[in-house]
């Protein structure tokens, strides 16, 4: 086990963003996710813990192309996470599982209908595999404290379960009854003190073979989603992030008839990371509409706590 000074130092050189950033964006329109710093460096063997709250407020769903008209939604979150980074084939890989829970206030028109509902209950969990192909490869915590920062070239997949919750009785859910996937390549360019990030990835969805009123099966287009996030360490540890995404398609089908309109959105935000004890941080991020042309014209306020534990 390492001394506490070199535990510290590893601690403070690592940009510590990729697993409290994955929960923050743990939205309810998860294709409008924003993660600052998804692929920077970190050395093997890192285990993480991650504690968040969010509060998304506006014209917000777990779907936005469901046929609901006037939304007006107040939805928190309490996403729990857990990660660990590993060397696969002498590449840093990542793995991290959030399982998060939700508390919607939502009302809106059906049809002529006005109607307003709560919900209470777990959101589908999320699983994420990312590995960097290029740059800095997998090294334990002492070669990672003098490695030098590289341009680094990675990819993930992220894999959606319908573990929430949901009934085929109801329009609106927590849990979308479906498996979602999306493959993602991502580049992170390490200048000085600043680090530009860009991310290129698209949503591909399985069908909903019991979708309301029950029994009906409900198809949807991939979504594809671009991301592009500029940040700045003013000290270890304590940096903050401009943030952006675009996102376009998604159009949904019940059997077979027309599809619904295609989502075509972009989203901006910030995220600020704050150093607290030597082995935590704290996040906060703040995203909104920037060119809302279909629905999900919403506001997210999210914090998350994060804990690291070096296992070699």
């Amino acid at each position: 086990m390492m001394r506490q000074a070199a535990l510290d130092r590893v601690v403070a050189r690592l940009a510590a963003g990729t697993l409290a950033a994955s929960v923050l964006a743990a939205a309810p329109c998860r294709a409008q996710d924003l993660e600052p710093r998804a692929y920077a460096a970190s050395p093997a063997g890192a285990f993480f813990l991650v504690a968040g709250l969010s509060r998304s407020t506006g014209e917000v769903l777990t779907d936005p192309t469901l046929p609901v008209k006037n939304i007006d939604a107040t939805i928190y979150g309490v996403p729990l996470a857990a990660g660990y980074t590993f060397g696969l084939f002498g590449r840093l890989a990542l793995i991290t599982t959030a399982i998060p829970a939700s508390y919607a206030e939502v009302s809106g028109e059906v049809g002529e209908e006005a109607r307003s509902i709560t919900r209470t209950g777990l959101v589908d969990m999320r699983t994420k595999f990312s590995v960097n192909l290029t740059g800095n490869p997998a090294v334990g915590a002492r070669a990672f404290i003098v490695s030098p920062r590289k341009v680094i070239i990675g990819t993930s997949l992220t894999v959606v379960a319908p573990t929430g919750q949901y009934k085929d009785t109801q329009l609106i859910n927590l849990g979308a009854h479906r498996w979602a996937f999306k493959p993602e390549l991502g580049v992170s360019v390490p200048k000085g003190h600043w680090d530009f990030d860009g991310y290129a990835g698209v949503w591909l969805f399985t069908a909903n073979d019991d979708f309301y009123p029950g029994g009906r099966r409900r198809s949807q287009d991939a979504v594809v989603a671009i991301q592009g996030h500029t940040s700045y360490t003013f000290r270890p540890r304590l940096w903050v992030a401009i943030d952006a995404t675009w996102y376009h398609g998604g159009s949904a089908r019940i059997d077979g008839a027309d599809p619904t309109g295609e989502l075509n959105n972009s989203r901006i935000g910030a995220t600020l990371s704050l150093p607290l004890a030597k082995s935590q941080s704290l996040k906060v991020a703040y995203s909104s509409g920037l060119a809302v042309r279909t629905g999900s014209n919403f506001r997210t306020l999210s914090v998350g706590w994060q804990w690291l534990k070096l296992t070699k």
